[in-house]
């Protein structure tokens, strides 16, 4: 009997961790993969696209938590970091340290960082962004239009997900998922090394 009681709970721990790393033959996790938590998260894998592959440009426009205008057709010929978040989304809290680091430290060489909230009231939003002392504007989403933008070129299947626009701004990435630093940073120094066409 107690063998068989060790069988079911070994049987019962392997599910568990198949169920974690996604399942499958192909190892690959589903958005939901993560279930009753209010997120959907990826597994912060990574897809880029050649330059001649690439899709867009795409041009996001709207009114950030402050009320101020935001129109990433200003930042043309620079590359543009796109990153869809929300301010109880346990990843996008893990991963905001990285992202102020990228737009502290390449502030200077052209790189810009939006994010896209769809789901808080400003006076969450802006909590958060005080908390990570967030030094780039977020797109107040709630109307679904910039991820639908987005959608037309590029799936957002996760929250979050980083969309990373070359000089031209054209999808040149994206990170479904919580976004790692030295991945961003590899994706951004890339796109910094290309001419704009």
């Amino acid at each position: 009997m107690r063998i068989r009681h060790a069988l079911v709970a070994s049987a019962a721990v392997l599910g568990l961790l198949a169920a974690c790393s996604g399942g499958g033959d192909d190892g690959a996790r589903t958005p939901d993969d993560v279930t009753d938590q209010g997120y959907q998260s990826g597994d912060g894998s990574a897809t880029t696209w050649k330059a001649g592959d690439r899709k867009g440009p795409v041009e996001l426009s709207g009114t950030d938590f402050d009320g101020a205008a935001v129109d990433t057709a200003d930042w043309k010929g620079d590359v543009v970091v796109l990153n869809t978040w929300y301010a109880n989304c346990p990843p996008c809290r893990a991963e905001a340290p990285d992202l102020v680091a990228l737009a502290t430290d390449y502030a200077d060489q052209g790189v810009h960082v939006l994010g896209i909230n769809g789901t808080d009231a400003a006076g969450a939003a802006q909590a958060f962004q005080r908390q990570f002392e967030v030094p780039y504007p977020s797109l107040a989403d709630s109307d679904g239009s910039a991820v639908a933008h987005l959608q037309g070129t590029v799936p957002i299947n996760a929250v979050p997900t980083t969309v990373v626009l070359d000089r031209d701004g054209k999808v040149a990435a994206r990170i479904l998922g919580l976004a790692e630093g030295s991945t961003l940073s590899a994706i951004v120094d890339d796109l910094l090394a290309e001419q704009p066409s």
